[in-house]
């Protein structure tokens, strides 16, 4: 397969903006599917980490989708040949709070579009940078990187990441039954097949199972901090996927404090390494 990068990067500069409003409905949609028990939201509270992603939902037409559920391609981001899209990883800064209630603007833009080769063949990244905007001023900052790779070919082994870096201090386990992505997968408004459709993710794309949407594994890592340091705010988050997460057995989110922060990681139905991450808090106020 020819790949014309210089066309591709033709997309560097391109931009879009969206609006919002931070509404309580999907915020209770997302403490459900966390399973965590807290007060239902009401309007001014903060919204937690993570949960930015609930809004400026793509309300893509039926007829503009691919097969594969997603939007089709060359719109905003540039239309790479390669059959996959994935998150890649992303690097966020949350530099002042949004509440329930407020209205919301995101300014994005593409960064970058580059061209490696990979075990599997060429590899596309495309860096995209989100400015989300409220009421007080510039809100989040955030440089989310997008993945294109080409198809496995049929029953090809899927492998993952490398063992895990450590000891934990922290740990939950997840069991990522079909329902826990559908749910998923209706929040974000994520048509992508490979996340509730079996046969299609089986016998198509050539995967064991289905597989756990990237942004739902950083959002149980950001939340495991939440859970483990509730009085600490977070302001940075960094995280990078390492291999696939299948519904094929509970995976884990494992963290420990580091300094002013924390390391996370999240291990496969194996034990294998498939996503790390870095979170810093707010510094803790003196006295």
């Amino acid at each position: 397969m020819t790949l014309d990068i210089n066309h591709l990067r033709q997309w560097i500069g391109r931009g879009e903006e969206a609006s919002d409003v931070v509404t309580a409905a999907p915020l209770a949609g997302l403490q459900a599917t966390l399973d965590r028990n807290d007060p239902a939201p009401q309007p001014g509270d903060v919204l937690p980490p993570s949960a930015h992603w609930l809004y400026f939902l793509p309300a893509t037409r039926q007829s503009d989708l691919d097969e594969n559920g997603h939007a089709k391609k060359g719109d905003f981001l540039p239309p790479v040949s390669l059959e996959r899209r994935m998150w890649a990883g992303g690097r966020i800064q949350f530099l002042a709070d949004l509440h329930i209630g407020d209205a919301i603007t995101r300014a994005s833009e593409i960064l970058d579009v580059s061209l490696k080769e990979g075990k599997s063949g060429p590899l596309v990244f495309v860096v995209v940078r989100h400015r989300v905007t409220g009421p007080n001023g510039l809100a989040i900052e955030e440089e989310h990187d997008i993945v294109y790779r080409g198809a496995l070919p049929k029953g090809a082994p899927s492998t993952s990441g490398p063992v895990a870096p450590g000891e934990a201090a922290w740990q939950r386990t997840i069991d990522p039954d079909p329902v826990l992505l559908f749910r998923y997968s209706a929040l974000i408004f994520n048509g992508h097949r490979i996340h509730y459709d079996r046969a299609y993710v089986m016998e198509e794309e050539g995967y064991p199972g289905l597989i756990v949407h990237g942004p739902l594994i950083a959002t149980l890592l950001m939340d495991l901090c939440r859970r483990e340091t509730p009085n600490r705010r977070l302001v940075r988050f960094d995280y990078r996927a390492r291999g696939p997460v299948f519904d094929l057995g509970p995976f884990s989110v494992n963290g420990r404090p580091v300094g002013n922060g924390a390391e996370l990681w999240a291990l496969d139905h194996e034990g294998r390494l498939a996503m790390t991450a870095e979170a810093e808090f707010e510094a803790a106020a003196e006295g």
